[in-house]
């Protein structure tokens, strides 16, 4: 059952795949931005799924997050995740990722529960 208090928790170290240089965010050689939220939308919806009724997931839906420090290439990054609100669909996580010097982003992510196979027809059907 879905309640607030699940938590979420990921790690990656930052490679080449996940920097600014990479994803266009920048032209550095340090942990992207977007890869950040990346990682934290992955940890929020990871922490849920086992909760989820079958054939549902999650989408993201708001992300209100800030970037804090920069991480060079080499570092392990983690990632928690809390599920701080749950209202009807619509489910709201506290987010934070630190490296092995600190706390490099927080804020707040919010994710919508849908049916799969249903949320995916519609979005095809903009194709027509």
């Amino acid at each position: 059952m879905l309640e607030a208090g699940i938590t979420g928790k990921q790690e990656l170290t930052v490679d080449e795949s996940v920097s600014a240089k990479t994803v266009g965010s920048g032209l550095l050689d340090v942990f992207a931005t977007p890869s950040m939220i990346a990682l934290m939308e992955k940890t929020a919806s990871e922490s849920v799924a086992p909760y989820l009724e079958e054939g549902c997931g999650t989408v993201g839906i708001k992300v209100d997050v800030s970037h804090l420090a920069a991480t060079p290439m080499g570092m392990k990054v983690a990632c928690e995740t809390k599920l701080v609100q749950v209202d009807g669909r619509k489910l709201v996580f506290s987010v934070e990722a630190s490296d092995e010097a600190g706390k490099i982003g927080e804020g707040t992510h919010e994710r919508f529960i849908i049916q799969s196979e249903k949320f995916q027809r519609k979005a095809n059907e903009k194709k027509k």
